[in-house]
């Protein structure tokens, strides 16, 4: 698995794969992207952590509202995605918080 951090208010557009553009016709399903439940707060914005399957190199990222995309840029792409490592590592040097609604989902 890769792992990318997206601010609250951007939505995945674009993924690439080895062969070029992510093809759903040829892969026969949508690339596995899944948002967790995990985000840091870093100058007062929200980056939600994001685990995507390996197959996935490159993904391209755009704001949710045009209200938010004429106050900053229009796309990124994002080419170095994070191993699971590099993901702790982040986690351990960011001033974070951690809310738990359903301890029995962190016990079991």
């Amino acid at each position: 698995m890769k792992y990318f951090f997206l601010s609250e208010g951007w939505a995945v557009a674009r993924v690439w794969a080895s062969d070029g553009l992510w093809q759903i016709t040829a892969w026969r399903r949508q690339p596995d992207i899944q948002r967790l439940n995990i985000c840091l707060v870093e100058n007062n914005e929200l980056l939600w952590l994001y685990r995507v399957e390996d197959a996935v190199l490159t993904v391209e990222v755009k704001p949710i509202t045009p209200i938010i995309a004429n106050d900053t840029i229009g796309q990124v792409v994002l080419k170095r995605l994070m191993t699971a490592e590099q993901v702790i590592e982040r986690l351990g040097t960011a001033e974070a918080k951690c809310q738990l609604q359903n301890i029995q989902s962190v016990v079991q």
